[in-house]
This record gives structure tokens, sequence and C-alpha cells, in this order.
């Protein structure tokens, strides 16, 4: 059956990572609310876009509540509703100094203000716009949730980025669950590695010629908010190990594992048996 048009509501769309995949997306045939709080950003990003009926620049601050509703309220005023939604936005550790990225910060450097600013763009930003397109997706019997994380490298390496992604990584595997057997799907996606993008600072250290292209991101974020992968869930997908030249599906099945540990699900067995 071909895909469908569908109406998708993607953060941080303005950011190296975001603008591949608002392309791919408009690319696919697809409607974007493109949602960033950096407006000039955002004009940028429609000058490279052809298809700008079907695209719609939304400013807003998703660190805060009264930003993403304000995001869910003007998508919603163009195209009606959400039926997809990815959560794309995020905090680099150059905010914290140029090189932290290589150089992490300890126990001691990182203020609960820093702590607070990165929990709410990459943990509580998604559980609020989550929670509210959710029932729009319940209502059209149809919805993509994608998760953009990290590495695990990064997870348990790198605080506090490794550790709010860990939050969010956590909360798709319980969201997949629980929405296991309904027309919605909860998946992630990340690049697989350092990726060349604003985010991660030139004084980082890391060779830019030896990063990720986040190109590779679009073709997965197109067929995953597609009506083709309606059978797809719970997965964890690398980008750097999808290869173009395959059927998506056959692409995502190669490039993707159920999100979790396997030691942590391995252990919570050898606890639980433990525990009888």
């Amino acid at each position: 059956m071909p895909s469908r048009s569908r109406i998708v509501l993607l953060t941080g769309a303005a950011g190296g990572i975001g603008r591949v995949m608002t392309r791919a997306l408009l690319r696919g045939g697809h409607c974007v609310a493109a949602v960033d709080r950096d407006a000039e950003s955002l004009e940028r990003l429609k000058s490279l876009c052809n298809s700008t009926e079907r695209l719609c620049p939304i400013v807003a601050d998703l660190s805060t509540e009264t930003g993403c509703a304000h995001a869910i309220e003007i998508a919603r005023e163009r195209f009606g509703t959400i039926e997809a939604l990815v959560n794309n936005a995020g905090i680099g550790m150059s905010v914290i100094r140029p090189d932290a990225e290589v150089s992490h910060p300890g126990i001691e450097e990182l203020t609960p203000e820093i702590w607070d600013r990165f929990f709410a763009i990459f943990v509580r930003a998604p559980v609020i716009i989550t929670r509210l397109t959710l029932p729009l997706m319940r209502e059209a019997r149809f919805g993509r949730i994608v998760n953009n994380t990290a590495s695990y490298r990064t997870i348990l390496r790198v605080l506090p980025s490794g550790s709010a992604k860990a939050a969010l990584e956590s909360m798709s595997a319980v969201w997949a669950k629980e929405l296991e057997g309904t027309p919605i799907t909860v998946n992630v996606l990340v690049p697989g590695g350092p990726t060349d993008t604003p985010m991660i600072s030139d004084q980082s250290g890391w060779p830019r010629e030896k990063m990720l292209r986040p190109e590779i991101m679009g073709p997965p974020i197109a067929w995953l908010v597609s009506d083709a992968s309606a059978d797809f869930n719970g997965q964890r997908v690398t980008a750097a190990r999808w290869a173009p030249s395959l059927p998506p599906a056959e692409a995502a099945k190669r490039a993707s594992r159920a999100i979790g540990w396997p030691e942590l699900a391995a252990d919570a067995v050898w606890l639980t048996g433990r525990a009888t």
C-alpha cells in the first residue's frame, strides 16, 4: 500500500540534523510543523525547502510548558492535527564550555541550573509534547513517535546529556510497550556517533572530517513516520548502519535492535529469579 502524506511535528527542526529530517520528510510528501527556538535559523530552513506550502515554521521555546503547548496549537491551526512526532530538539555540551564534548565536566562543575536546562529539553519537553499529541494520534488511528537519543557511549560516559538521553531512551521503551497493539508506534533513531552539526563546537577537539554526516538521518526518518512502518515498534535504529541500497524495511531491520541494554534485561531476569 502506498504511503499517505502525514502531518509531522518535528522539534529542533532548524539545527543540522533537524534540517536534514525536515527536507527528507517534505521530499516524502509529508507536511512538517518545524519547531525551533531560533527564528533566523527557521527562516534559513524555509529558504532551503521548495515545498513551503507543506512547511509550517514555528518559533517556540520548548524548555517551558507554554512553549510546548504553543507549538502544538500553531501546528493544529495550520494542518488540523498531528499524526507523527519527532522529538529531536537538543542542547549541546558546548553550552557548558567549548571543549566539554571531550573534556567532560565533573560533579562539582555541573550546577543544578545546568542539570535543569538539559533535562528541560531532553526529558520534560518530549513528555509534555507526547502527552498532548497522543490524543490526536488516537483520534486519527495513526501515530508515529520517534525520539532522537544518543549513542550508548554518550549515555554511559557524558553528563548531563548522557543521563538526560538515557531518560528519553527509557521513556521510549515504556511508551512502545504501553502502545503495543495500537496504530501508534514508538521508536528511537540515533546517528551512531559524533555528527557534524553546529551543536558540536569547533573547540571540541573532534575532527569534523571524521564525524558522521547528518544526511544519514534522512532515509530512516522518512520511513519511520510512514504507513509502511506500521509493524515496527520499540526499536532503536542506528542511522550509520542504514543501507540505502536495501528496501527500507530490510534496511531498518538490519540497522536496529530492541530499545534498551541487553545486559540490563539479563540482570532483570536474574534479579527476578533471585527474588522468587
